[in-house]
């Protein structure tokens, strides 16, 4: 994957980031002309596309069109695939320069294969994952708990009836407004954040606190019982409320917002930004 990754840093593949549904958008013809030698990558695309679609793949054939600036510095309408979108459409170039991408799709899936059948290896791969990034051993320890943590907390929502995706979103929403005083997006957003995950770049002190909010909505959920999703938004608001009122106490006692901009880098070099209360 490594030399796949370097070959799409050496050709421009022009990129949009969607705010709305948080994903990357790739131009489909720049990720053809990079893995193939056609001299005309958008024929090159109009025939492949015409091919995948007679096969039924939905999966790529169904890409929207994106205005993105072309060589000229006119904006015109491209096609675009997201990262599941751009992968299936690797998959069926036929091209030595694809191969990378191919081998490491193998690989991930024989390894989720593995672990499907063995759950203590995505744990040890998080753990080496964590390390490679340069995370200390105490902050992936705190990391692997906050993921039992939330792993009980859905748990207990597919229980009660929630269902996964949007109404799991909205709940965690809650939990993190309710605690942190902001939403999921307004939180990544203060971090500079994308696609990534916001729990890897929180601090201890916030991935603690997120925790406690989770835990505690899981514990009143199971005393409570709730049986409609209103219920379960008020649950998650009482369990987010309780560690934001910890929170805020910490903050008073300290002068310090716990809510930091540190990210990953930060994290992992062991600094953190001075966010002193205003």
């Amino acid at each position: 994957m490594e030399k796949g990754i370097k070959l799409f840093e050496q050709q421009k593949i022009r990129s949009h980031w969607d705010e709305e549904n948080e994903k990357w958008l790739f131009s489909i013809v720049d990720i053809v002309a990079a893995l193939t030698e056609s001299t005309n990558p958008q024929v090159y695309w109009r025939v492949l596309k015409k091919r995948l679609s007679a096969e039924g793949n939905e999966t790529v054939t169904n890409c929207n069109g994106l205005k993105m600036e072309a060589a000229d510095g006119k904006k015109r309408v491209t096609d675009v695939a997201d990262t599941e979108q751009m992968l299936r459409l690797i998959q069926s170039i036929p091209s030595p320069k694809a191969e990378p991408f191919k081998l490491w799709l193998a690989k991930v899936g024989s390894e989720r294969i593995e672990e499907s059948e063995n759950p203590e290896l995505s744990i040890d791969r998080a753990m080496e994952a964590y390390l490679q990034k340069g995370y200390s051993k105490e902050w992936i320890n705190q990391r692997l708990k906050s993921i039992e943590v939330r792993k009980e907390l859905t748990d207990e929502w597919d229980n009660r009836g929630v269902k996964a995706g949007k109404e799991f979103a909205t709940l965690t929403d809650i939990i993190t407004q309710a605690w942190s005083e902001k939403t999921v997006k307004e939180y990544k957003q203060y971090k500079n954040l994308k696609k990534e995950n916001l729990r890897d770049h929180m601090s201890n002190l916030e991935l603690v606190l997120n925790m406690l909010a989770e835990a505690t909505t899981t514990e009143i959920s199971k005393e409570k019982q709730p049986e409609t999703f209103e219920e379960n938004k008020a649950i998650a608001k009482a369990g987010g409320e309780i560690a934001g009122n910890t929170r805020k106490e910490i903050e008073s006692k300290t002068g310090k917002s716990i809510v930091s901009r540190s990210n990953a880098k930060e994290l992992s070099e062991g600094s953190e930004p001075d966010d002193m209360l205003q």
